[in-house]
């Protein structure tokens, strides 16, 4: 099993459960390499919320700054590969971010480099519903 990140594709269950025990969990903002999508040989440390697990493996969506969504008053239907969660400590420079829910990865618990925060419950429902309408997760 390598212990790099890699896209995962498949079913899954997404669920929020952080705890505040300094492991990485569901529900938590955490900062990791990602891998390029067109040059998975190079990529980047990044935020990615955690969303759940494949057996060992944590599963996350990638976290950015730029804005995708334009404003909290488009409809989230018709932008279904980003959502607003708003400002939070995962960035110190308090930018608004928004997660995309159309790559999903796979990343070793190993992996983690930190944590960053825990997203309340109200967005990441926003962003567990996207996820549900994208790729059929319960």
């Amino acid at each position: 099993m390598s212990d790099e990140a890699a896209d995962y594709h498949g079913p899954g269950t997404v669920r929020y459960a952080p705890q505040p025990d300094g492991e990485p969990d569901p529900g938590e903002i955490v900062w990791t390499w990602v891998p390029f999508e067109d040059d998975p040989t190079q990529g980047k440390d990044r935020p990615v919320l955690l969303i759940g697990n494949d057996g060992p493996w944590l599963l996350g969506l990638m976290m950015t700054s730029k804005d995708h969504v334009q404003g909290s008053a488009v409809d989230q239907r018709t932008h279904r590969d980003y959502v607003d969660v708003g400002i939070g400590g995962w960035d110190k420079q308090q930018r608004a971010s928004e997660v995309r829910v159309d790559r999903i990865l796979r990343i070793a618990a190993e992996k983690i480099r930190r944590e960053g925060a825990v997203l309340g419950a109200e967005p990441f429902n926003q962003v567990a519903d996207a996820l549900r309408l994208r790729h059929g997760w319960r």
